[in-house]
């Protein structure tokens, strides 16, 4: 009698542990879930404000070359950095987070903000073109367009900061490698120049 009441007992506990476990893991799995789609919703943002970029930027240089027929390799120069740019953005849209997508993306968009900070400093020689109002309606556009960049990407790396320690932190990290739940890159931005805006002067 005392072995089955034993038993009972011994049974009843496995079963709290397997449920408690199965809590668990159900909890763990949903957090990593949450967090992940947390990211990729702040990296949508990003992508919002990157395409409004890229989109200024072919008006911007129509503008600029009535004026600046001599500077046509600057221009140039802004039209392919523009074009890695958005191969860059379509790349890390298929896969927000991804480590290589990411790099990449903060590399190209660098390279945009390089060449653009060119033309703008070329448009101090251009005075017509300074007084342009198409021209300065594009400029204060484009300035606007990377303050919005700015507060976005520090959304998505707040986010990706979130999902990471989310993931690493006791008992999601059990679950995190059982679910295949990744580490998520930063956009990070490697120079001085993509963390402000152009400087745009009238």
């Amino acid at each position: 009698m005392l072995v089955g009441v034993v038993g009972w007992i011994v049974l009843g506990v496995i079963i709290l542990l397997v449920v408690i476990l199965v809590f668990v893991a159900i909890s763990a799995y949903n957090g990593l879930v949450k967090r992940r789609n947390a990211y990729k919703n702040a990296f949508a943002q990003i992508d919002v404000q990157l395409t409004r970029r890229h989109d200024l930027i072919p008006n911007l240089v129509e503008t600029a070359k009535g004026y600046m027929k001599h500077e046509r390799e600057t221009l140039d120069a802004v039209i392919r950095a523009r074009s890695g740019a958005v191969n860059a953005q379509d790349a890390a849209r298929q896969n927000p987070g991804d480590p290589n997508a990411m790099n990449e993306l903060g590399q190209q968009e660098n390279a945009l903000t390089q060449t653009l900070g060119r033309l703008f400093a070329l448009q101090e020689s251009y005075p017509d073109l300074k007084a342009n109002q198409n021209m300065m309606q594009l400029s204060e556009e484009l300035t606007s367009t990377e303050n919005r960049v700015a507060f976005a990407r520090q959304a998505y790396n707040d986010s990706v900061m979130a999902y990471n320690n989310k993931r690493e932190v006791f008992p999601s990290n059990i679950f995190a490698g059982m679910f295949g739940f990744k580490e998520a890159a930063l956009l990070e931005v490697d120079r001085p120049e993509m963390r402000e805006a152009p400087e745009v002067s009238f």
